[in-house]
């Protein structure tokens, strides 16, 4: 029988939901002891809880869950008797039972292009969360194991991209939803990235660094091939609204982290309900 860690860990490397099944409680007879787990996606699952009614009552409620976007755990009570007939029939132990249901999300992913001084600082705050995180850069210098070494601990699950020609390119391999950085060191090359995500109808929301200036002149070239409620969708500046302007890349990274984790924060509360 697959584990159920092996579960959460495939459903992460297949960035599909589920969730993790805990009996938390047992009072009396049950299938299995508190602390048995078991892991349920939208059509599998992983290890057991004990069979039977207890079972297949908690893999329908933990698919009502995920078919609900449900983001906030959920427990319940179950009698095993046959005087309480569950879901899917009856389970004569005589004991009772409660169960966790906790949603395993697919977690946030977030490409940063440029991993210059900004890029970097920006890549260590965002790697200390659960995050997939993709670095793409043209410079090979860039993506050192040297130059990425303030990494090694991160948390993040850190993806990295040399791409020397055409960066863009791997817009295209990037997860469902991913939310684009742009902070490249050179301008046509983060006019060319901005242009091929606009054009990626499989992306989140795309940030951009640089001055209203810059942003002017891109939005103008922009609008010569696609609609302005497309060209609009790109943020900039990048970072909270309101936070004093530093030069600083630490200080610009922070800003840019805080407003990306923010709404990572304000999209999962929503879906959650």
């Amino acid at each position: 029988m697959t584990t159920w860690f092996a579960g959460v860990a495939g459903l992460r490397a297949a960035r599909e939901p589920g969730v993790l099944v805990t009996v938390t409680n047992v009072r009396g007879h049950a299938p299995r002891e508190a602390g048995a787990k078991m892991v349920v996606s939208a059509t599998s699952t992983w290890a057991s809880i004990g069979g039977g009614n207890l079972e297949a009552d908690a893999v329908t409620r933990a698919r009502t869950l995920l078919s609900a976007g449900g983001a906030r755990p959920e427990s319940y009570t179950m009698s095993l008797s046959d005087k309480a007939p569950g879901l899917h029939g009856v389970q004569c132990c005589g004991g009772e039972v409660t169960v966790l249901l906790e949603p395993l999300p697919v977690v946030p992913a977030v490409a940063i292009f440029g991993v210059g001084h900004v890029g970097l600082e920006l890549a260590r705050v965002l790697a200390r969360h659960d995050l997939e995180l993709h670095l793409v850069d043209s410079r090979e210098e860039s993506l050192s194991e040297a130059a990425l070494a303030p990494l090694q601990d991160a948390v993040a699950a850190v993806h990295v991209h040399h791409i020397p020609v055409i960066p863009e390119l791997i817009l295209a391999e990037l997860p469902p939803g991913t939310r684009v950085l742009v902070l490249t060191h050179d301008h046509a090359e983060d006019f060319a990235i901005v242009d091929a995500a606009l054009r990626c109808d499989h992306l989140g929301a795309i940030g951009l660094i640089g001055s209203s200036a810059k942003w002017t002149r891109f939005r103008s070239r922009l609008l010569e091939s696609l609609p302005a409620e497309v060209v609009d969708r790109v943020e900039t500046p990048i970072g909270l609204a309101g936070v004093t302007t530093s030069k600083d890349p630490a200080a610009i990274a922070v800003s840019a982290a805080a407003a990306l984790l923010a709404a990572i924060e304000r999209e999962t509360t929503h879906v959650g309900g």
